[in-house]
């Protein structure tokens, strides 16, 4: 399970890049607009993990997408976290679902959803979705913009 910080901890240190994401460490920050009903996007371009049967690498397009209540999750740690998958052998939707999960238990935001768009594998590509709930009103969401794979086509 990945540990949680109330307060950055990790921010202006020099930290190696976590073997595991059950060693990944989740720094909080204090939401200054706790009130506001408003989203926050993470997009990570070049996630990659393992594939669990052949030890290959995976890649993924991940777009995070969340409203907050008290807490933020801080930017350092959340890339700390993600790049802790690099060495970890996981199928894609395993990985997709134990981010969501992992950041929820940590902040508890009124929302979240994410969507892994994952680079084809044996020639089909994966795309995961996942999000807690119906959004709360008022909150704007905009499309995640990533397109669908089409290959060379």
């Amino acid at each position: 399970m990945t540990k949680k910080h109330d307060g950055p901890e990790l921010l202006g240190r020099i930290v190696a890049l976590p073997n595991s994401p059950d060693e990944a460490e989740l720094d909080l920050v204090t939401n200054p607009y706790k009130d506001t009903v408003y989203l926050v996007r993470f997009t990570a371009p070049e996630f990659t993990s393992l594939c669990p049967v052949t030890g290959q690498p995976d890649f993924a397009h991940l777009v995070i997408d969340y409203c907050p209540a008290d807490c933020l999750i801080e930017s350092k740690s959340l890339k700390l976290f993600l790049g802790s998958f690099r060495n970890h052998g996981a199928f894609h939707e395993d990985c997709t679902l134990r981010i969501a999960h992992e950041l929820i238990a940590a902040m508890k935001p009124r929302w979240l959803r994410i969507g892994g768009y994952w680079y084809p594998r044996g020639g089909m590509p994966i795309d995961v979705f996942w999000q807690t709930a119906t959004p709360p009103e008022g909150l704007w969401l905009p499309d995640q913009g990533v397109s669908s794979y089409r290959g060379r086509g």
